[in-house]
C-alpha cells in the first residue's frame, strides 16, 4: 500500500511533468499566428495567466516533492495547501470535462492520447490533495 507521503511525492513528479504537456500549448493552439490578431490587452492576460499557470504547476511539484511527508501530516497549513491544490486540479478537470471542446485539437494519436492522460492526471491530484486535505 503506498502512503499518502508517497502519493503526494507521485503527484510532485506528475505536475512537473504536466509542464512538458503545456509546452506544447502555443504550438499547437498557434500563439504566433493568432495572438497578434488580438489587442493588446488580452494578448498580454492570456500570456501573463499562463505563465501564472506556469508558476503554479512549478510550485506545486516542487512542494509536492520537497515537503510531501509535511503535506501528509495532516496539519492545518498542510490541510490548507493540499485544500488548495485539489480545488486547483478540481476547477481544471471541471474545465477540461465540459468547458473545452478539444476535438478539434486533437489532430493525431498523440495529442488524443495526451489529452486523455491529462484528464486522467488532474483526477489524481484533485483526489490525492483532497484526500490530504479532509484525511
Amino acid at each position: 500500500m503506498l502512503t499518502l507521503e508517497t502519493l503526494i511525492m507521485i503527484s510532485g513528479v506528475l505536475q512537473l511533468g504536466t509542464l512538458l504537456a503545456s509546452a506544447q500549448v502555443p504550438k499547437e493552439l498557434k500563439f504566433r499566428e493568432e495572438l497578434p490578431k488580438v489587442n493588446p490587452l488580452l494578448r498580454h492576460w492570456i500570456l501573463t495567466a499562463g505563465g501564472y499557470i506556469v508558476l503554479n504547476l512549478t510550485a506545486f511539484g516542487i512542494l509536492s516533492l520537497l515537503f510531501a511527508k509535511e503535506l501528509a501530516s495532516g496539519q492545518s497549513l498542510a490541510r490548507g495547501v493540499c485544500g488548495f491544490i485539489s480545488v486547483f486540479w478540481g476547477i481544471r478537470l471541471i474545465i477540461q470535462l465540459f468547458v473545452f471542446d478539444a476535438k478539434p485539437y486533437l489532430r493525431n494519436w498523440f495529442l488524443t492520447i495526451g489529452y486523455h492522460a491529462l484528464t486522467i492526471v488532474f483526477t489524481w491530484h484533485t483526489v490525492v490533495y483532497g484526500y490530504a486535505a479532509v484525511k
